[in-house]
């Protein structure tokens, strides 16, 4: 069985809840990536997620300043987690139950993976590749 840590994506970036949407942008842009992980407070370990989504839905289209906006006043909390233990399944049916395309691994704390859809597709041939054909 192919666990999450096999395929998550574990180089997370992170931004805080007090930063500019327009600093979010710059993040997303640089890295070409579509969410960042947002810490709410550390050390009560909560977080929370920006999505690309969000900016546009939230900001742009509303005509309001990236520059001036606040990523914690957008951002979705508390983020969405699944543990390092959970099935290609389970992590599936989160997504599906909540409508998101992306799930926060969470541990020690803290996020310390994603993983989106094309993620779980990759695992599903990495499963197959591997001869074990049941994704749970």
């Amino acid at each position: 069985m192919v666990k999450l840590t096999e395929f998550m994506t574990t180089n997370l970036k992170f931004v805080d809840a007090h930063s500019s949407v327009y600093e979010a942008i710059e993040q997303m842009v640089d890295y070409r990536i579509r969410s960042l992980a947002v810490c709410i407070s550390k050390e009560k370990a909560e977080y929370g997620v920006i999505t690309a989504r969000d900016i546009v839905v939230k900001v742009m289209s509303k005509g309001i300043d990236p520059a001036e906006a606040k990523v914690g006043d957008i951002a979705t909390t508390p983020m969405l987690c699944t543990d390092e233990n959970a099935t290609m399944h389970e992590a599936a049916q989160i997504m599906v139950d909540n409508s998101v395309a992306r799930i926060f691994v969470c541990g020690n704390g803290g996020p310390v993976g994603v993983v989106s859809f094309i993620d779980l597709m990759s695992a599903a041939l990495i499963a197959r590749a591997r001869g074990d054909h049941a994704t749970r």
